[in-house]
């Protein structure tokens, strides 16, 4: 009976792991082009 707590704990471990890099993965290239869209349509800061 340990030995399943312990599997499904690091299952969950691993799908937790791999939805918050598929989160980055997703969103910085999104935030990049909206800060270079932001520069250079309107002139903005990329640091703000």
């Amino acid at each position: 009976m340990g030995n399943i707590g312990i599997f499904i704990l690091i299952a969950l471990m691993v799908v937790m792991g791999g939805a918050s890099s598929l989160y980055i993965l997703v969103t910085m290239p999104v935030i990049i082009a909206k800060k270079i869209y932001g520069k250079i349509k309107y002139g903005k800061s990329l640091y703000d």
